[in-house]
């Protein structure tokens, strides 16, 4: 059995510890974000998310905020997704 974003309580650990930002306000909307949806998160989503967490700070406030769309290896329907999540 492989071990995924729910079934690992290391990954999910990881996942938070990476969505801790410099931007006070990424770092606010992304705990808020995992606060209501961590548990209920798919593979596909935990993945989208961590895509965005690779991005600057600068450039996930951007996405975040609808100033601009993802593009390049970002630019996934999963992560268009996500994004509508966040924005919510």
């Amino acid at each position: 059995m492989t071990s995924n974003h729910q079934t690992d309580p290391a990954n999910r650990a990881r996942l938070r510890w990476r969505a801790r930002r410099g931007l006070l306000e990424n770092d606010l909307i992304l705990t808020r974000f995992l606060d209501a949806y961590e548990t209920s998160m798919s593979d596909e989503e935990v993945d989208a998310l961590t895509l965005l967490l690779d991005l600057s700070d600068q450039d996930l406030m951007d996405l975040i905020l609808a100033r601009k769309e993802p593009e390049g290896s970002a630019d996934l329907p999963h992560v268009h997704a996500l994004l509508i999540k966040l924005r919510g």
